[in-house]
């Protein structure tokens, strides 16, 4: 892949990418910055050997949800429940958020099953694809999406 063509899907693809990524990280778009500006540095590092122009979606979308994972497991906790509650509450910009109850709910899933739900109903990817993404089976998948609508449906219907 020339950098040209790097470019090109770039712009066209990092739209969804992006709204992806603030739904994967649950509304923190500071932290979809970070992992989008990274994905997208491992990407061009790595576009040499990519050939399979048809796939550039799936190999983006693949590297940020390895970027994130990566960036969870290497998280640490450096402040308690309650001061982040704190926080949050005085938090302005993330409070008045349209979409927080549900990036909230998204936040309290499993990492898998988010990713899977959010590939399979707000980026439209088959099971087949989102199998691929994750470097899992398809009825892994299927249960992924599965439990993950469940644990939605319950946590979106206390709100």
């Amino acid at each position: 892949m020339t950098r040209e063509q790097f470019i090109s899907h770039v712009e066209t693809t990092q739209k969804a990418f992006r709204r992806f990524l603030v739904a994967l990280c649950c509304g923190d778009t500071a932290l979809a910055d970070n992992v989008a500006q990274e994905s997208y540095i491992k990407a061009y590092l790595s576009c040499d050997s990519f050939s399979n122009l048809e796939k550039f979606n799936a190999w983006i979308f693949k590297i940020g949800y390895n970027t994130f994972i990566n960036h969870k497991r290497s998280e640490r906790l450096t402040v308690g429940i309650e001061d982040a509650k704190e926080i949050t509450a005085h938090d302005s910009a993330d409070s008045s958020f349209a979409y927080q109850d549900l990036y909230e709910a998204l936040n309290r899933i499993p990492a898998k099953e988010r990713t899977s739900v959010l590939l399979f109903y707000m980026q439209g990817y088959s099971i087949k694809e989102i199998a691929e993404i994750q470097e899992t089976s398809q009825d892994a998948v299927k249960q992924h999406i599965s439990r993950g609508r469940n644990h939605l449906r319950g946590l979106l219907s206390t709100n």
